[in-house]
């Protein structure tokens, strides 16, 4: 539709608009803050800067063609219809941005914007695994491929393709697009890449926990945007989705907390920061379809079990402690985005589904759909069992997705450049990377001593080795 044959919708344009910025934030300063005080000193700048550069290509890569791989109807690919959007370059035609999103009385520009920061924070999450040691050139090569080549994929297979209209899966904001997406695919590169250095995976202190919890705290608040954006409307769904995204990460929060105090004897700042992320990336699939009792529940598993895996089962397999997963990102976006995604298709609720959702047969949760439902036309929907195994068949869909494209594309990279730093660059840290240091504040980056003994050399007591974390 051109963009003088309709008139959008004001109000939810403006909360669009809003949302997409709130989101973009979680990234830009947020992870960029986050990551760059959650890491020992010498990687402040290469960590924080993965981030950065990775927003900055995401939306180049999104306007060019991505955004097309990921919603553009495929009508004419016949070998691939249901997996993967037809690039046409619309993202960068005025008329087309212009005009309306059909799905939703939006602009397009709207839609291009709010679905590029989606696309952004997940290349962003995969970084939280590999900082530390992989080859910022590596990095600068892996983040336009596996976008193109892994998360369109999964967006629009979920979003628009095969699992949106063939094989409905309750997928509300992300839970499996970018979270499961970002903790299987920040596993498998870490596996590629290599481990950090010895000294390194020892003693990881962060340099500065107070700005670890300001840039957490923008990640938490800016999921207002996250799932109250996921609508794509200003409606009753958002208001409920960002109250249940809040009530299940306060809860997820509480919860971790409390077992660290139980196991370990004091509650940790960096635990309670975990299961702040573990809640947030829980009720993501399902934040507008269950109700906020549900969300409760959501929140207390996602600060149980992910802890458990992270703090007891990892421990326990030697190829899961091989793999040098530096902010543990498999458990806290990959195992609580598999958690959230099917405890979605156990909570979400029949009247909460059919306000969200034009399909048929509508999606129905487990607890309330035993056996088949009948919507208010007579019709059958889906049964609450058959729900569940197409959130199963889902995630295994994402979870093999990204072990095969994040393999191939990390074997193609090492052909080019190095995956991993060399041990020498290892060991200096940015100013072998960048040829910069987060804290020199001295002229021409002379860092100052606060002691006559090198600090790196000689740890203080107080120094431990930090959860893993994000």
């Amino acid at each position: 539709m051109s963009a003088d044959d309709w008139e959008p919708n004001h109000g939810d344009n403006a909360w669009q608009l809003t949302a997409a910025t709130i989101v973009g934030m979680q990234s830009v300063p947020g992870l960029v803050i986050l990551y760059g005080s959650v890491v020992k000193k010498k990687w402040a700048i290469n960590s924080a800067f993965m981030a950065l550069y990775a927003f900055a290509v995401v939306l180049v890569m999104w306007a060019l063609f991505a955004y097309d791989l990921s919603f553009n109807p495929n009508t004419k690919n016949v070998l691939i219809p249901e997996f993967w959007g037809r690039p046409e370059f619309l993202a960068m035609g005025q008329k087309e941005l212009l005009g309306q999103w059909e799905p939703a009385g939006l602009p397009s520009a709207t839609n291009v914007f709010f679905q590029f920061v989606f696309a952004a924070i997940t290349l962003i999450l995969i970084a939280g695994s590999l900082l530390g040691r992989m080859n910022f050139q590596a990095w600068m090569l892996f983040v336009p491929l596996w976008l193109t080549f892994s998360y369109s994929i999964g967006a629009y297979a979920l979003w628009t393709g095969f699992f949106h209209t063939k094989f409905i899966t309750v997928d509300f904001a992300g839970g499996y697009v970018i979270h499961l997406s970002s903790g299987i695919a920040g596993f498998t590169a870490a596996y590629w890449v290599g481990p950090r250095s010895t000294k390194d995976r020892e003693k990881f202190p962060p340099n500065n926990v107070l700005l670890m919890l300001a840039g957490a705290g923008m990640l938490w608040l800016g999921w207002s945007g996250f799932n109250g954006g996921a609508p794509l409307a200003a409606n009753q769904i958002a208001s409920l989705a960002v109250l249940n995204t809040h009530i299940c990460t306060a809860t997820s929060l509480i919860t971790w907390m409390c077992l660290d105090m139980i196991v370990f004897g004091k509650p940790s700042v960096i635990g309670a920061v975990q299961g702040m992320i573990t809640g947030l990336v829980c009720i993501t699939p399902g934040a507008g379809v269950v109700q906020a009792w549900a969300a409760m529940v959501m929140g207390l598993l996602s600060g149980s079990i992910p802890w458990t895996t992270m703090m007891i089962i990892h421990k326990r397999f030697s190829f899961l402690r091989k793999v040098d997963d530096t902010l543990g990102m498999l458990h806290t976006h990959g195992v609580a985005g598999l958690l959230g995604g099917i405890l979605s298709g156990v909570f979400a609720h029949p009247t909460l589904c059919k306000i969200l959702y034009t399909v048929d047969p509508l999606p129905i949760g487990l607890i309330y759909g035993p056996r088949h439902y009948v919507n208010d036309k007579g019709q059958w929907t889906r049964s609450g069992p058959k729900q569940l195994g197409m959130q199963i068949s889902a995630a295994l869909f994402i979870i093999v997705l990204n072990v095969v494209v994040t393999s191939i594309i990390c074997l193609v990279i090492q052909i080019i450049v190095p995956l991993r730093m060399s041990d020498e660059a290892l060991d200096i840290g940015d100013d072998a990377a960048h040829g910069e240091e987060a804290y020199a504040i001295w002229g021409d980056g002379e860092a100052l001593k606060t002691s006559k003994f090198e600090l790196e050399d000689i740890p203080s007591k107080s120094q431990g080795t930090p959860s893993k974390m994000v």
